[in-house]
């Protein structure tokens, strides 16, 4: 029988199995979270039952909900989707490339030229998610260099400053795909230039997002304590925005691989609660905004670690259905590629090898991979492989693989 509840109702119901709770566990949950005494409990587990049947919660209760589970509203019950295409892009400024590059050649720069290239990084920045690494490489160096040409035209003080930020959010996307695509020495010295061009333009964000990105290379690396060192000078830097949330998930993901569960969670929730305090992300598509769906996939990565099966699984099974268009298109390949990652560890916990395998050769097949953040998870689900079947054939096949992909893409984890 095909189930016709909105997502967040079989989401809600999905959450409070894998926790094991029956309605009143899940209401006696909610009254932790709430601020103000809320009705008695007959009528409480009523209102659940109906939100579980899929009667949307009014405004009070949904952020309530949101914390009872560890996520944040948004992510919970999702705003209505905008993505910004190529061709609004192009409305919105007017030009096309070969206009903005011919009056970038002029002696000076106007307004209309830097929207247009404040669009135009938005783009190539959107396009992060799914554009293959090799083209939005190309892509991303041509409009970097391009950029900082214009230190050598005459520019206000305003206008300098732009261009130093325009710099410096290029610099840390063509050093994000340097690093998916194996050149590590590359990204760590455009990962630095990024951060000089921060502190010379005194803009937070991008330097918080470069702390992350040192951050991101020492998680894959495995430089625990190297990932909390930046995490946690990105957060002095970035305080008050979105990177802030994802340096704060990067250091929940170190403290799980150090066995610390007690400092897992207080990451997770200061990221939570600093996400549910800002304003829902006009432009989901960013790789530089914090969607609200993304944390739970930093959940994920966590509870998988820490052993907690049931959420892990559940979160994960969450995430590919928020990745997945309604026609199986994938949005965000590299966040379905974990999220089968973790599918496969926890059936490999529960004995299904078969599934294990299965999830863990679809992991591999994408055509848009961040090949250091595969390889890290991919070699979690093989250590479980190692563990429990080691003598399988199948499951030979399966390490041969990862093993062959780690030598195509070396440098990032010992073998």
């Amino acid at each position: 029988m095909s189930d016709d509840r909105p997502a967040w109702a079989r989401r809600i119901a999905a959450e409070r199995a894998a926790r094991d709770w029956s309605q009143r566990d899940a209401v006696r949950a909610l009254r932790a979270h709430a601020t103000e005494e809320l009705p008695g409990d007959d009528s409480m587990i009523r209102q659940w039952k109906r939100w579980e049947s899929g009667q949307i919660p009014n405004e009070f209760y949904r952020p309530l909900l949101a914390a009872v589970f560890g996520t944040v509203t948004h992510a919970l019950f999702p705003a209505p989707a905008r993505r910004d295409g190529n061709s609004e892009i192009l409305a919105a400024s007017g030009m096309e490339t070969l206009e903005i590059v011919s009056r970038l050649n002029r002696s000076d720069v106007d307004a209309a030229t830097l929207d247009a290239l404040r669009m135009t990084a938005d783009r190539l920045c959107s396009e992060y998610p799914y554009m293959p690494s090799e083209q939005l490489l190309i892509e991303g160096r041509q409009w970097l260099r391009r950029v900082v040409e214009l230190h050598s035209k005459s520019l206000t003080l305003a206008q300098h400053r732009e261009v130093l930020a325009l710099s410096g959010w290029l610099a840390l996307l063509v050093g994000c795909v340097e690093y998916d695509t194996g050149d590590r020495h590359a990204a760590e010295s455009t990962r630095r230039a990024a951060l000089s061009l921060a502190t010379e333009a005194e803009h937070a964000e991008i330097g918080g997002w470069a702390h992350e990105m040192r951050a991101w290379f020492a998680l894959t690396t495995g430089d625990y304590r190297g990932v909390v060192t930046a995490a946690q000078a990105g957060g002095e830097l970035a305080a008050h925005h979105g990177v802030a949330v994802q340096l704060a998930a990067q250091e929940a993901k170190a403290w799980a691989r150090l066995g610390d569960r007690r400092q897992v969670e207080v990451a997770l929730d200061k990221g939570r609660r600093l996400l549910e305090g800002m304003p829902h992300p006009e432009n989901l598509d960013n790789h530089f905004v914090v969607d609200p769906a993304k944390f739970d996939f930093y959940a994920m990565d966590c509870y998988r670690l820490v052993g907690e099966d049931k959420l892990a699984r559940t979160l994960a099974e969450e995430v590919l259905r928020a990745g997945t268009d309604f026609d199986g298109m994938e949005r965000m390949p590299m966040r379905n590629a974990e999220a089968r990652v973790t599918l496969g560890v926890t059936a490999a916990r529960e004995g299904d090898l078969d599934q294990a395998l299965i999830m863990g050769e679809r992991a591999l097949e994408g055509e848009r991979q961040s090949v250091p953040s595969l390889i890290m998870t991919s070699r979690e689900l093989a250590a479980e492989m190692k563990r429990r079947y080691a003598s399988e054939p199948a499951a030979q096949e399966y390490l041969a693989h990862l093993r062959q992909l780690g030598q195509e893409k070396p440098g990032f984890l010992p073998q």
